[in-house]
């Protein structure tokens, strides 16, 4: 069968690729078109687009960059009728994958969305259109299932695709870590600034500047990618690290973390993390207004309750991020207490084995029907 499989951003490109091989594992003649990045054309898709060049987020960075956006709309329209799929599969990415839901609804391509938007949280009025255009919804959150259920809308809960990515991998050890990466021998705190520019841009500095707060220590960037490495310059003297996040968590004494998929791998892993959030003061505004949740975290979002710090817009500052930082160090209580939430946290996930049970949904799906 043909696929065709739309992620538009770091973590959506992980885990379509990880679909992309389960896929594989039911249909041997799967033939796969794609946007996406390199982990999505390691399993065999052209792509069509990287994410690189669709990843704009916030109110005021879409309206700077609208017509590139529409443009890009227009053209993955043309290019989904040419190559005329057996399913279309969309991963996240709402502001985008959702227009391409309706077009491809209106000319009766069938189509999957695997890991909801995250509408429990702000536009729940999307719920309807993903009814009347989403054949099958795939969620990977526990507490998406009752959300959909509310409004009389089936899902299907496959489990959480990171914990299979996590258990598969066998890490670094500390020391083969420092030596790959020229590092000393300090004890490492990771710094993970997100892998959008305006996010880099907008989060890094603050970041940073606590390296001369607490010179005992060895702060490390995990890099979106090494296209990025111009964003990084202005870090100074702190090591940049690409490709290896994983491996920077598992060997890190804390974490200082941007907001977004990685807060959920860093708790995974088990690593101590601050969670830090800005944005440009007209994206904050109207966020603030219209976000229904009490906390912007999926650990805190999971566990419905505080787990991890979250530092948002004016409380990420230097003094607050020196305060947190100190006692995810040197706070035994707390870091104990995080720990033990944590072990909570993957016991509410549930067993590893999301990518297979989606591809096994969408096979389902394809040859029987719903």
């Amino acid at each position: 069968m043909k696929y065709y499989i739309i992620a538009g951003e770091a973590s959506g490109d992980t885990h379509a690729s990880n679909l992309m091989k389960a896929i594989k594992v039911n249909d041997k003649a799967a033939e796969f078109r794609a946007w996406g990045g390199d982990k999505m054309k390691a399993q065999g898709a052209p792509l069509v687009k990287h994410y690189h060049a669709l990843a704009f987020m916030g109110i005021k960075e879409v309206l700077l960059n609208l017509r590139t956006i529409l443009k890009n709309i227009a053209f993955c329209k043309k290019d989904l009728v040419a190559y005329d799929p057996d399913v279309l599969i969309l991963v996240d990415y709402p502001g985008f994958n959702l227009k391409i839901a309706k077009f491809a609804h209106q000319k009766g391509i069938k189509t999957v969305y695997y890991i909801s938007p995250q509408i429990w949280a702000w536009h729940r009025s999307r719920v309807y259109q993903i009814k009347k255009t989403v054949d099958l919804m795939l969620v990977i959150l526990p507490f998406e299932k009752d959300f959909y259920n509310r409004y009389h809308h089936p899902v299907t809960y496959v489990g959480n695709p990171l914990l299979d990515e996590l258990e598969e991998k066998s890490f670094a050890d500390r020391q083969a870590f420092l030596q790959t990466n020229q590092l000393t021998d300090k004890p490492l705190i990771a710094i993970l600034p997100g892998s959008r520019t305006q996010e880099i841009k907008a989060i890094l500095p603050t970041m940073v500047s606590m390296a001369d707060l607490f010179p005992a220590y060895q702060f490390v960037i995990a890099g979106a990618s090494i296209e990025k490495k111009e964003l990084y310059k202005g870090a100074g003297k702190i090591a940049v690290v690409y490709y290896q996040m994983h491996d920077l968590l598992a060997n890190a004494e804390a974490a200082i973390v941007t907001s977004g998929t990685a807060v959920l791998e860093t708790a995974l892993i088990g690593t101590p993390e601050v969670v830090c959030y800005h944005t440009s003061r007209i994206t904050y505004e109207v966020a603030k207004r219209v976000v229904k949740v009490k906390y912007i975290s999926l650990v805190n979002l999971i566990m419905e309750k505080p787990v991890v710090t979250e530092l948002i817009q004016n409380e990420f500052n230097k003094k607050n991020l020196q305060n947190e930082l100190h006692a995810l160090l040197f706070d035994h209580k707390k870091r104990a207490t995080l720990k033990a939430d944590y072990r909570a946290l993957r016991h509410k996930l549930g067993n590893k084995g999301a990518s297979q049970r989606a591809a096994d949904a969408i096979q389902h799906f394809l040859t029987k029907g719903l």
